[in-house]
Order: structure tokens, then C-alpha cells, then sequence
């Protein structure tokens, strides 16, 4: 596939992604009943951004020790593991309807005692939320385009996008444990 091909293929990917990703999040989907599966999938995605941000973190250990296979291996595996992530998480938005920090009592509405009880913790929360959803919307073509590299052998451009891209993914893979970990106690449902 030429350099071209890929850029507009990815540029598609991304607008469509994001696209599906802004209208479940605009509301204007009503919500189905959930299967009862669907409450799992928060715990999930949060495994599967840990395991990512593992398995990134070994795979620029592996091209720092000049094991390219190992380093591709766990591209691969990267690449599949945020596949699998992108499905769960577009169900989750699909069927689940998003939860507020420091909703004790799950009805949706953040009242003023919620808003006190919840203190500057909600403040810390939505700082690591907005960064991660800006960065992660902005890292998809990057890592689309540093795959498309690594895979057709263009080192130099893959070395010179991977500067950024690596670091943005990371970041993202983090901070979606951390904004799981911190918003899952105020779920509706058990998870």
C-alpha cells in the first residue's frame, strides 16, 4: 500500500471513528436495554489499556535493544489489543449511559451536596478525562500512519512520527485506567 493510499485511508478511519464516538456521546441515540454483558466491558477496556501501555512500553524497550521482531510482535499486538478496545468501548457508549464523578446516588443529576462530597477530586478527574479524550482523538492517525511505516520498513518516517505518537498512546493508554479507576465507583451497576 502507497504512503498516499494509507494517509487517506487512515484520514477516513479517523473521521468515521471520531464521528461514531461524538454521536454516542451527543445523546442523540437513545439507549437500548443493555445485555447484561455490557456492564463488564468498563473493567475490560480498562484491562485491555493496561496491557497496552505494558506492551508499548516493551516494545520501544525491544527496538532500544535492537530486537526487531520482538519490537513488531508487540506492535501487533498493540494494534489488536486497541482494536478489541474501539469495539468494546463504542458498546459501552452504545448501551451505557455515561456516568457523572461523584453521582453517589446514580440518578444522572449531580446535586450540590454530590458536588461538595465529590470536592476538588472532580476537578482532577475532568483535567485527566479532557486530556486523554483530546489526545486520544488526535493519536488515532498517528498510530495508524507509524503502523503503515513500521510495516512497509520506512524507518525514518516511522522513527520521526513514533516521537510523537508513542508518547500521545501511552499517555492515552494510562490515563484510560486512571479515569476507569476513578470513575468506577460512582457507576450504576456493579462492575
Amino acid at each position: 500500500m502507497t504512503d498516499k493510499k494509507a494517509k487517506i485511508i487512515t484520514a477516513i478511519l479517523s473521521v468515521i471513528v471520531f464521528g461514531v464516538v461524538a454521536l454516542l456521546g451527543s445523546g442523540a441515540i437513545p439507549k437500548p436495554t443493555p445485555p447484561a454483558i455490557v456492564f463488564s466491558f468498563p473493567k475490560c477496556i480498562a484491562i485491555i489499556n493496561a496491557t497496552c501501555s505494558l506492551v508499548l512500553i516493551a516494545s520501544f524497550i525491544s527496538i532500544k535493544n535492537k530486537k526487531i521482531s520482538l519490537h513488531k510482535f508487540f506492535n501487533y499486538t498493540a494494534m489488536a489489543l486497541s482494536a478489541v478496545f474501539l469495539v468494546l468501548y463504542i458498546a459501552t457508549h452504545f448501551f451505557i449511559p455515561d456516568t457523572r464523578f461523584g453521582d453517589t446516588d446514580h440518578n444522572g443529576v449531580l446535586d450540590e451536596v454530590e458536588k461538595i462530597a465529590a470536592g476538588g477530586g472532580r476537578y482532577v478527574y475532568y483535567v485527566i478525562l479532557l486530556t486523554h479524550i483530546f489526545l486520544a482523538a488526535i493519536v488515532l492517525p498517528l498510530v495508524l500512519m507509524s503502523f503503515h511505516y513500521g510495516r512497509t520498513n520506512s524507518i525514518v518516517k516511522h522513527r520521526k512520527l513514533t516521537r510523537y505518537s508513542f508518547p500521545i498512546w501511552l499517555y492515552v493508554t494510562i490515563t484510560g485506567v486512571v479515569v476507569y479507576l476513578m470513575i468506577q465507583p460512582f457507576y450504576a451497576f456493579n462492575n
